[in-house]
Formats: structure tokens, sequence, C-alpha cells
């Protein structure tokens, strides 16, 4: 008889070459957008409170609802022209509760805003924006949205920053998760020993409010790249309408040949104002530009908040400002909420998901802290990773002096 012994091999765990490759994904990818990620997480913590810190920085602004109509667009812009008559009014901007946000000027930049009591016409405030110049939130937003750069350098690596921003989270939570579940891996995995070293400090704060953090992180980033990735925009559209192709926005243009033929500018902006208020008598704020008087093709656009704070059930329109023909609304954008199909609730709800206003307050501080918590994570992970690139290599000549441990072994038997 003889016997033969036969090493075991080490059988290897079903996912170990899932979890190989989510590590690598994981690690590369995070390093390569963790600073850019910093950045837009931070600057979205800031400007979700937008509207609650600039009410508490201007109380003045704030006016108590009154039981009767607000100014006409013709009334608010008498207002700014008495104060500035070479400017031209581009937009007025409402929420009640608060007072009318008039823009005078082109654009966003160089750009005069007064902030006038919507019943009296008082004006409560002036903003004056040189050319060039910018205000702390516009500031915020330009970081948020394209890192301070050119527009069109900064927003697709912010865009594709957020897209791999997404595939770390999802290759997080695959190395989150244990092999299997134990009071010790319970209690890894959701509580944080603030009493251990720093390392693992930092390690928990990565791992544990990683996870905590990871579905409403993972929210605001989906819900971000709608706004700056068409095929992304447009693939989302389609799997959540199984199938169907998101309509292309409207581009609408007045009739030029009717200029001057019904209505004069001023008398086409308050009609056109009257017809909606009168569809939407409960709204609580509104958005409308002025036509461009220089460009007779320019159109009246009117934008109706039925709730204040939220934009999800907003309803638009728009008229030819020579005839006042409304023009047919868009079947996603312009529809109302409670008429409009689940895809088409899903991408109106989208902003107020992406800020987390979709649960009102509360909402906003979970959007808050999460954001918080996404601009902490490829710092923490950072640190994992330079403490673990300069561990010194372990001394191994005393190890290979010993005889190796023998693995277990098969018994084989054979007659001879």
């Amino acid at each position: 008889m003889t016997v033969r012994t036969t090493p075991l091999k080490k059988k290897k765990h079903p996912r170990s070459l899932f979890y190989r490759i989510s590590a690598w994904l994981h690690l590369w990818l995070g390093l390569v957008t963790g600073i850019i990620m910093v950045i837009v997480c931070v600057t979205g913590c800031l400007y979700v409170f937008i509207d609650e810190i600039k009410a508490i920085l201007s109380p003045e602004t704030n006016v108590v609802k009154q039981d009767k109509p607000v100014l006409t667009p013709s009334q608010l812009s008498d207002v700014a022209a008495k104060l500035y008559p070479d400017k031209k009014v581009s937009y007025a901007a409402y929420q009640q509760g608060k007072a009318v946000t008039l823009g005078l000027g082109e654009g966003r930049r160089g750009n005069t805003m007064l902030h006038i009591n919507p019943y009296t016409g008082k004006v409560i405030k002036t903003e004056v924006h040189e050319k060039g110049g910018t205000d702390f939130f516009s500031f915020v937003l330009s970081g948020h949205r394209f890192l301070w750069l050119p527009y069109k350098i900064g927003r697709p690596i912010v865009n594709y920053s957020t897209l791999i921003f997404v595939i770390t989270l999802i290759t997080g939570i695959v190395l989150w998760w244990p092999k299997k579940w134990t009071k010790s891996t319970r209690e890894r995995s959701f509580q944080i020993k603030w009493g251990a070293s720093f390392k693992r400090v930092n390690y928990d704060l990565h791992n544990v409010l990683g996870f905590y953090s990871l579905f409403v992180v993972l929210a605001i980033g989906l819900t971000g790249m709608v706004y700056g990735i068409e095929w992304y925009s447009k693939g989302l559209y389609w799997v959540t309408s199984a199938g169907q192709s998101l309509p292309d926005y409207r581009n609408v243009q007045s009739d030029s040949l009717q200029v001057n033929k019904f209505y004069t500018p001023r008398a086409a902006m308050d009609l056109a104002w009257k017809q909606v208020i009168s569809k939407s008598p409960e709204a609580q704020g509104f958005y409308y530009g002025y036509p461009d008087t220089a460009d007779a093709k320019s159109t009246i656009n009117i934008y109706i908040y039925p709730t204040a704070g939220r934009y999800y059930d907003n309803r638009s329109f728009a008229f030819d400002r020579h005839t006042l023909k409304e023009f047919p609304a868009h079947p996603v954008y312009d529809m109302k909420f409670s008429e409009a199909s689940f895809p088409a609730k899903l991408r109106k709800m989208n902003y107020d998901i992406h800020v987390g206003s979709i649960l009102g307050l509360p909402g906003k501080f979970l959007a808050f802290f999460a954001s918080l918590i996404g601009a902490s994570l490829p710092i923490t992970g950072f640190v994992i990773w330079w403490g673990k690139r300069k561990k010194k290599p372990k001394n191994n000549i005393a190890a290979k002096s010993k005889p190796p441990v023998k693995k277990a072994a098969v018994l084989e038997e054979s007659i001879t």
C-alpha cells in the first residue's frame, strides 16, 4: 500500500474577480476625479439653501402676502423705466412672501436687479452687478457647473466626472458588502469607532458614511447628469418610458410679419399674463421673460409655480408677442403635473430631486449633508490609499528561514 498526499487547492470566493475589478475601478476612478467632485459637492451644499440664506441676509425683501393682485408686467416695467430709462427689462421672478425681482440689462452679467414690493411697486432693494462681476451665489453656481473654467471646457469635465463618481459609488457598495453577515461585520459596516486610531476612524468615515449617504448621493448624481449629458438624458427617458423617445424641446418664434398689427408689446405682455393667471389662480410664484423689442421673432414666456419653493408642478406658456397666439405645450416640460405621464412627471421632478426640495426643508437638509459626505469621500479615500502606499515592505528573511506550513491534504489510497 502506498499513501499519496495532494495539497488542497484554495477555493476562490465566487465574487473575487468581480471584487478585484470593482476595487481597481473604485481606486483609480476615484483618484482621477477626486478633486473635481470635492468642488462640485461643496458648491452644491452651499447652493441648496440659496433661498433660505438670501431670506436671512436680506430680510427686507420678505413681503407679507396680501389679499389683492400683484402688479402686472407693464406696471413693473414702469417702475424700472423711472429709475433706469436706458435699460430694458429682461425678466421678473416672484415667490409668494417675497419681493418681485426685476432683472434689467443683457443676460445675467451686467444686470441691475430691483427688488420690488409686488403690491405697491415700492423698490425695496437695488443690486447692481458691474459687467464681468458676479454675486456670491452666481460664483458658487459657476464652480458647481463648470469649475470656473470656460463653459465649453468645464461643463463636460463636470458632467463626465459626475458619471465616474456614480460608478465609484456603485463599486463602493461592492467593496462595502461583507462576505458574511456576523456581529463583528455589522459593527464594522454600520458603526464608526471614534476611539480607535486615526487610520481606523478615517477608514470608518469613508466606509460607513459612504454607505449611509449612498442612495441620496446617487440620486443627486443621476439627476445632475440629466442637465449635461445628452445621451444619458435621452436614454433615461427612453428607459422610464418603456422605449419612447424624448421629444425635442420646442423652438418657437413670433410671426415677424404681424408687427404692430394687433397688440403693442406692453399690451400683449399684460394680456398674456392675465390669460395665464386665469388658468392658474392658485399660483404662488411666477417667472416671465419680457420679449426683446429689438427682435420681432422673440416670444412671451411665462412660468407658473403652484407650490412655493418647488418646481416640479410648474407650467410654462409661450405666446406670439404680436398676435397672442399660444403655442402648443411641450408634451413633457409644459404639461400640467397631474396630467403628465410617469416619465414626464419624473423629468419634471428632476431638479427638485437634485436639490432635495422634493421633500421640502427636510429634503434639503438631507441633500446638504449627503453632498457634504460626498465631498469627504474622495478625501478620506485618498488618505486610505496614501497610507497603504507608504507602508514599508516587511522583512521576510526570518519568515523564509522557517519551514513552510503544510496545508491540509487529501489522502488517496491505492492497492498495489
